[in-house]
Protein backbone atom coordinates (compact mmCIF):
# COMPACT_ATOMS: atom_id res chain seq x y z
CA UNK A 1 0.00 0.00 0.00
CA UNK A 2 1.26 3.66 -0.75
CA UNK A 3 1.25 6.54 1.44
CA UNK A 4 -0.14 9.98 -0.72
CA UNK A 5 -0.22 13.39 0.73
CA UNK A 6 -2.76 15.02 -0.62
CA UNK A 7 -3.92 18.63 -0.49
CA UNK A 8 -7.33 20.08 -1.24
CA UNK A 9 -9.25 23.61 -0.49
CA UNK A 10 -11.08 23.63 2.88
CA UNK A 11 -14.03 23.47 0.64
CA UNK A 12 -13.31 20.00 -0.78
CA UNK A 13 -12.42 18.93 2.71
CA UNK A 14 -15.37 19.76 4.09
CA UNK A 15 -16.77 18.37 1.42
CA UNK A 16 -14.96 14.76 2.33
CA UNK A 17 -15.74 15.08 6.04
CA UNK A 18 -19.12 15.33 5.49
CA UNK A 19 -19.26 12.62 3.15
CA UNK A 20 -17.08 10.38 5.32
CA UNK A 21 -19.52 10.88 8.09
CA UNK A 22 -22.88 10.18 5.79
CA UNK A 23 -21.66 6.98 5.04
CA UNK A 24 -19.74 6.48 8.58
CA UNK A 25 -16.56 5.95 7.34
CA UNK A 26 -13.71 5.22 9.94
CA UNK A 27 -11.42 7.55 8.18
CA UNK A 28 -10.72 10.19 5.08
CA UNK A 29 -8.71 7.19 3.65
CA UNK A 30 -11.20 4.80 3.33
CA UNK A 31 -13.93 7.20 1.93
CA UNK A 32 -11.44 8.15 -1.03
CA UNK A 33 -10.37 4.69 -1.59
CA UNK A 34 -14.05 3.79 -2.27
CA UNK A 35 -14.63 6.91 -4.36
CA UNK A 36 -11.44 5.68 -6.56
CA UNK A 37 -12.98 2.58 -6.51
CA UNK A 38 -16.08 3.69 -8.08
CA UNK A 39 -14.50 6.44 -10.22
CA UNK A 40 -12.12 3.06 -11.54
CA UNK A 41 -15.30 1.06 -12.06
CA UNK A 42 -17.49 3.79 -13.81
CA UNK A 43 -14.56 4.21 -16.28
CA UNK A 44 -14.30 -0.39 -16.89
CA UNK A 45 -17.55 -0.09 -17.83
CA UNK A 46 -17.74 3.40 -20.16
CA UNK A 47 -14.89 1.63 -22.02
CA UNK A 48 -17.62 -1.69 -22.56
CA UNK A 49 -20.10 0.61 -23.49
CA UNK A 50 -17.91 2.45 -26.11
CA UNK A 51 -17.15 -0.98 -27.56
CA UNK A 52 -13.41 -1.08 -26.29
CA UNK A 53 -13.85 -3.77 -24.22
CA UNK A 54 -16.98 -5.81 -23.78
CA UNK A 55 -15.65 -6.58 -20.49
CA UNK A 56 -18.00 -9.22 -18.17
CA UNK A 57 -20.17 -8.19 -15.21
CA UNK A 58 -22.32 -8.82 -12.29
CA UNK A 59 -25.78 -6.49 -12.09
CA UNK A 60 -29.03 -6.26 -10.73
CA UNK A 61 -31.91 -4.97 -13.31
CA UNK A 62 -35.07 -3.68 -11.01
CA UNK A 63 -38.26 -2.18 -12.39
CA UNK A 64 -41.99 -2.15 -11.47
CA UNK A 65 -44.35 -3.00 -13.77
CA UNK A 66 -47.90 -3.24 -14.55
CA UNK A 67 -48.74 -7.05 -14.27
CA UNK A 68 -52.39 -6.00 -16.16
CA UNK A 69 -50.66 -4.94 -18.85
CA UNK A 70 -51.78 -6.87 -22.25
CA UNK A 71 -49.05 -10.25 -22.74
CA UNK A 72 -46.46 -8.20 -20.43
CA UNK A 73 -45.94 -11.12 -18.19
CA UNK A 74 -45.69 -13.24 -20.83
CA UNK A 75 -43.12 -11.33 -22.79
CA UNK A 76 -41.15 -10.34 -19.59
CA UNK A 77 -40.84 -14.19 -18.93
CA UNK A 78 -39.93 -14.80 -22.10
CA UNK A 79 -36.95 -12.15 -22.18
CA UNK A 80 -35.83 -14.16 -19.07
CA UNK A 81 -36.17 -17.97 -20.63
CA UNK A 82 -34.42 -16.41 -23.68
CA UNK A 83 -31.36 -14.70 -21.88
CA UNK A 84 -31.29 -17.65 -19.20
CA UNK A 85 -27.47 -17.77 -19.56
CA UNK A 86 -27.19 -14.02 -18.03
CA UNK A 87 -29.96 -15.17 -15.33
CA UNK A 88 -28.96 -15.66 -12.13
CA UNK A 89 -32.09 -15.47 -9.96
CA UNK A 90 -35.40 -12.79 -10.15
CA UNK A 91 -37.16 -11.85 -7.07
CA UNK A 92 -40.93 -11.00 -8.04
CA UNK A 93 -42.89 -9.08 -5.15
CA UNK A 94 -46.51 -8.11 -5.40
CA UNK A 95 -46.86 -4.41 -3.82
CA UNK A 96 -50.63 -4.15 -4.91
CA UNK A 97 -53.38 -4.80 -7.00
CA UNK A 98 -51.48 -3.64 -10.24
CA UNK A 99 -47.92 -3.36 -9.27
CA UNK A 100 -45.33 -5.86 -8.98
CA UNK A 101 -41.77 -5.62 -8.51
CA UNK A 102 -39.05 -7.77 -10.05
CA UNK A 103 -35.37 -7.63 -9.33
CA UNK A 104 -33.06 -9.65 -11.47
CA UNK A 105 -29.60 -10.70 -10.63
CA UNK A 106 -27.55 -11.34 -14.29
CA UNK A 107 -24.31 -11.96 -14.79
CA UNK A 108 -22.37 -12.17 -18.17
CA UNK A 109 -20.90 -10.19 -21.61
CA UNK A 110 -21.69 -6.03 -20.01
CA UNK A 111 -23.24 -5.32 -23.56
CA UNK A 112 -25.08 -8.42 -23.41
CA UNK A 113 -26.61 -7.53 -19.69
CA UNK A 114 -26.98 -3.71 -21.12
CA UNK A 115 -29.47 -4.65 -23.79
CA UNK A 116 -31.64 -7.68 -22.15
CA UNK A 117 -31.78 -4.47 -19.59
CA UNK A 118 -32.97 -2.25 -22.07
CA UNK A 119 -35.32 -4.38 -23.62
CA UNK A 120 -37.32 -4.89 -20.39
CA UNK A 121 -37.38 -1.19 -19.02
CA UNK A 122 -38.71 -0.25 -22.42
CA UNK A 123 -41.27 -2.97 -22.08
CA UNK A 124 -44.86 -0.97 -22.61
CA UNK A 125 -46.16 -1.37 -18.79
CA UNK A 126 -42.83 -1.10 -17.27
CA UNK A 127 -42.14 1.80 -14.86
CA UNK A 128 -39.26 2.68 -12.96
CA UNK A 129 -36.45 0.57 -14.42
CA UNK A 130 -33.07 0.68 -13.08
CA UNK A 131 -29.43 -1.16 -13.64
CA UNK A 132 -26.44 -1.32 -11.69
CA UNK A 133 -23.37 -2.72 -13.01
CA UNK A 134 -20.62 -4.00 -11.49
CA UNK A 135 -17.28 -4.60 -13.49
CA UNK A 136 -16.14 -8.13 -12.50
CA UNK A 137 -13.67 -11.17 -14.05
CA UNK A 138 -14.45 -14.43 -14.82
CA UNK A 139 -11.56 -16.72 -13.47
CA UNK A 140 -11.12 -20.49 -13.69
CA UNK A 141 -9.38 -21.74 -10.99
CA UNK A 142 -8.09 -25.18 -10.08
CA UNK A 143 -8.92 -25.88 -5.76
CA UNK A 144 -10.11 -28.29 -3.27
CA UNK A 145 -12.94 -28.18 -0.93
CA UNK A 146 -11.22 -30.74 1.47
CA UNK A 147 -11.59 -33.45 -1.70
CA UNK A 148 -10.39 -34.31 -4.93
CA UNK A 149 -9.18 -30.62 -6.91
CA UNK A 150 -11.42 -30.13 -9.19
CA UNK A 151 -11.55 -26.54 -11.61
CA UNK A 152 -14.41 -24.19 -12.09
CA UNK A 153 -15.10 -20.48 -12.66
CA UNK A 154 -15.34 -18.23 -9.89
CA UNK A 155 -16.36 -14.64 -10.80
CA UNK A 156 -13.97 -12.06 -9.07
CA UNK A 157 -15.79 -8.71 -8.67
Amino acid sequence: MQRITLSIDDELAATLDRHMKKHRYASRSEALRDILREVEAREQLEEGKKGKDDGFCVATLAYVYDHETRDLGRRLTQAQHKHHDLQVATLHVHLDHDSCLEVSILRGPTQAVRTLADDTISQRGVRHGQLHLVPAALGREKHSHGGTPHGHSHIHA
